[in-house]
């Protein structure tokens, strides 16, 4: 299943909650962590907006899951421990929009230029490297 499947199965479900939710509770926050969450948090705002409910301080998407895997894979390059390693990452959620800050992580670590764009490149490709592993079962 590529990304693009994913959003074309999951944008569906995220409008229909999105229009559930609009309706029965429209002052409720809504945390999305659906894949594509670049994409999918647009299509539930989109959907208040048409409800005439939105509030941009009450729909959000959650990407930790992104701060998750650079702390384990930086942890695990660096042998630091894994719950003492903090790694900001900015940016969205999918591919090339997720940003490692690889300078400030704590504790303070030094990374080479080719370690840099592996990393980058490994935490970018995190997620879909569970969907193609999600495919081989």
């Amino acid at each position: 299943m590529t990304r693009d499947d994913l959003f074309n199965v999951n944008a569906g479900i995220v409008r229909d909650l999105a229009e559930a939710a609009a309706k029965a509770c429209p002052k409720a926050f809504v945390a999305i962590i659906t894949n594509p969450v670049n994409s999918t948090v647009p299509i539930a705002a989109e959907v208040y907006k048409n409800n005439g409910v939105y509030d941009p301080k009450r729909i959000f998407g959650v990407t930790t899951l992104d701060v998750v895997r650079s702390q384990a894979f930086i942890a695990e390059l660096k042998k630091l421990d894994v719950s003492k390693t903090v790694i900001p990452v900015i940016g969205g959620h999918s591919g090339v929009t997720i940003i490692p800050l690889l300078s400030q992580c704590q504790p303070s670590a030094q990374f080479s230029d080719s370690e840099i764009e592996k990393l980058t490149a490994r935490i970018q490709d995190a997620g879909t490297e569970v969907v193609l592993a999600s495919l081989m079962l």
